[in-house]
């Protein structure tokens, strides 16, 4: 990471990383997506989208987010859940949520010259997201707000969008990464074009939120870094997550 991007970082407990995919793979990932949700008409959420194929797969430790994982999270972290949103025009939204202590593995650190963050979301965008169009939004600086009970209920509903209430615009190829400390939600998509974002959110070696734990033989050809980062969360002689491994 540069020095720009920890200090944005730091700052607003988001990033928007641009260029991450290049668009031979936004066009694969996207074709097997057009296969995916042809059938659907409606705002559609499914899990696991990592072990729908090797381009999915390897979304996990994709060697332009690796750094950013390593920096963020530990070299010891795992892959917690993952799953895609298709969101066509008029889809609803999902209201503001989270904020350090929420839940007990939303956290965000800075101890001992290095950030650290419990559950932290990186969500590649496989469609442009234009300012007003709707998707990601966040109020930023909040996951290290010490006075989240001053958001009024309204704005928590996303009733109300004060000028504090943000929803960065974001390229197809970029990645979003915000850490669950962050008090963030989903408004109505805009656009006439679809949403597609896949999330790929990922814990600290030790930490868990989700209660299903990723199996290796759902999946093929896994890499032996992709193993450990599938591991469920464990203590004792986790191996290291290299950029490279």
């Amino acid at each position: 990471m540069t020095p720009e991007e920890k200090f944005l970082f730091d700052l607003q407990g988001f990033l928007v990383v641009k260029n991450v995919l290049s668009k031979a793979e936004l066009e694969v990932l996207n074709a097997v997506l057009d296969e995916k949700v042809k059938e659907k008409q409606q705002n559609w959420y499914t899990s696991r989208v990592s072990n729908w194929g090797t381009p999915f797969q390897d979304l996990m430790d994709h060697p332009k987010i690796l750094p950013y994982l390593i920096e963020l999270i530990h070299e010891k972290f795992r892959l917690d859940h993952d799953y895609c949103i298709c969101m066509n025009q008029g889809d609803h939204k999902l209201q503001l949520h989270g904020g350090e202590g929420h839940e007990s593995d939303h956290w965000y650190k800075y101890r001992d010259g290095r950030m650290k963050n419990g559950l932290t979301v990186f969500a590649y965008a496989l469609t442009d997201v234009p300012t007003g169009a709707g998707g990601f939004t966040c109020i930023p600086g909040t996951h290290k707000s010490n006075f989240l009970e001053g958001i009024p209920e309204e704005v928590m509903r996303l009733e109300t969008l004060p000028p504090y209430v943000v929803q960065p615009p974001v390229e197809a190829g970029s990645v979003v990464i915000f850490t669950e400390a962050l008090v963030h939600g989903t408004l109505p998509w805009k656009a006439e074009h679809q949403r597609r974002a896949l999330l790929y959110k990922f814990s600290p070696g030790h930490s868990a939120w989700s209660q299903k734990y990723y199996s290796p033989d759902d999946y093929t050809d896994l890499t032996p870094q992709q193993r450990r980062i599938l591991e469920p969360p464990s203590v004792g002689s986790r191996e290291d997550v290299v950029q490279g491994g």
